[in-house]
């Protein structure tokens, strides 16, 4: 039986046994199986050139993947933004093209990527999708772009990209693995595991552990403690925008937002635009600069004062440290401590060294060896 056939197989025997406590491990195991025979099929399909080894050379601070079916107005949306239709190429995938065009907002250069409307199956490679689904893995943000008529797209795309191991606004499980001698599996958890011993260890062979320990913090699902064991997935925000609003009736309006709470989006976290007529624009920047966790930095240059045209971008979170690797030069090798006036800091003109955590519209002067 080939992997395609195995993969049915097993897809076919998970959706036909039903789920219980009694029933618990054994499909535990089906879905780590699966996981890994999708996993040989996706390796396989690139070596033989069928897909997944595709990539878009990303510049700038940031990259954003508008990702939606066609005709839901991304092109408009990313000329809208960028004005891309002006200033960007196509980057060629043998029959894909993903324009990308760059966004300045708050003295960021941010990259959106106009990827080519997804299909039903795109995770199984229909249309071109495992290239069009491997270059969204590789952004920081995704943006589904929904029509206003058309809401239930949300679901459909959702499903492509968790099929491609993609994992919209999740945390990574906190799932630790590491192979030993002997003695077979110890399972250690913290808090409430519902999922019982047998069904970890059966996850855990089929991964090909025989003899290790395993650390399970929370209450994972079979399927996110099968997402803790494998490498392959990736996790990124999300946002959710309905395009084409200009079109609608009022009276439509409440329609389309009980729409969107069946499908599990609130409205108040839904922005709503029309890109042709560039309306809620200002609103999608915003909320884009906030998902990606963007900050500015304002660097105070020696003999020229405070920078504020153009500040160093890094992320929520990241130090000093960040800052100066981001800068390059020889300033690493050469730092000394820095001085920060700002939100981050105690008073103005505190001194810091490379761990101390920055924040948005801090000023930084880095003091280096001559």
């Amino acid at each position: 039986m080939g992997l395609e056939e195995d993969i049915e197989s097993l897809e076919e025997e998970i959706a036909n046994t039903p789920y219980n406590k009694s029933t618990e491990a054994h499909i535990g195991r089906l879905k780590a199986k699966l996981a890994e025979q999708k996993e040989k099929l996706e390796a396989q399909q690139s070596g033989s050139g069928g897909g997944g080894g595709y990539a878009v050379e990303q510049h700038g601070d940031a990259t954003v993947a508008l990702v939606g079916f066609p005709s839901v107005g991304k092109s408009s949306l990313i000329n809208a933004m960028t004005n891309a239709d002006s200033e960007v190429g196509a980057y060629e995938f043998t029959t894909l093209n993903v324009n990308p065009g760059m966004l300045e907002y708050r003295g960021a250069n941010i990259q959106l990527l106009d990827v080519p409307g997804l299909i039903e199956g795109a995770a199984g490679g229909r249309g071109g999708g495992k290239e069009i689904l491997s270059v969204i893995r590789g952004a920081d943000l995704v943006i589904f772009v929904l029509s206003a008529f058309e809401i239930e797209q949300y679901d459909r795309l959702a499903e492509e990209l968790y099929n491609v191991n993609i994992r919209v606004d999740a945390e990574p499980p906190s799932v630790t693995v590491r192979r030993k001698g002997k003695d077979g599996i110890d399972v250690n958890t913290s808090g409430e595991l519902e999922l019982d011993s047998d069904t970890v260890k059966g996850i855990l062979r089929e991964r090909g552990f025989i003899n290790a320990n395993v650390t399970i913090r929370g209450n994972p699902s079979v399927d996110r403690l099968i997402d803790g064991v494998m490498d392959n997935r990736v996790y990124m925000p999300s946002l959710v925008t309905v395009n084409k609003v200009d079109l609608i009736e009022p009276s439509y309006a409440g329609t389309m937002k009980d729409a969107l709470r069946d499908h599990g989006v609130s409205p108040d976290d839904a922005i709503f635009i029309s890109a042709a007529e560039e309306k809620g624009l200002d609103v999608l920047k915003e909320r884009m600069w906030r998902a990606l966790g963007l900050i500015r930095i304002y660097m105070d240059k020696p003999g020229r004062g405070v920078d504020r045209e153009e500040p160093l971008i890094i992320r929520h979170g990241e130090t000093v440290d960040d800052a100066v690797q981001k800068l390059g030069g020889t300033l690493d090798e050469r730092f000394r401590f820095a001085r920060v006036t700002g939100p981050s800091a105690q008073h103005d003109d505190q001194q810091v060294g490379r761990d101390h955590v920055l924040e948005d519209e801090d000023v930084l002067r880095v003091v280096a060896r001559r």
